[in-house]
């Protein structure tokens, strides 16, 4: 090797790690959004269009004061 030619890197490359991170932080988000247990489907859209009317409450609210 001569001091033209560029080192090689120490450490694995970062794009590795972080496609594993991201990885694992998307079956985490899975799991809480599906959640553990096998609910009907109707009761995740009704707990999702609670959430939806409870955020359009709470922006309305801050919008009048």
């Amino acid at each position: 090797m001569t001091s033209a030619e560029p080192m090689r890197p120490a450490v694995p490359r970062t794009f590795e790690a972080t496609a594993s991170v991201l990885a694992a932080f998307q079956l985490v988000e899975d799991a809480h959004y599906l959640g553990s247990d096998r609910r009907p489907r109707r009761h995740r859209a009704r707990t999702m269009a609670e959430r939806a009317v409870a955020d359009r409450k709470l922006a309305r609210a801050l919008r009048a004061s």
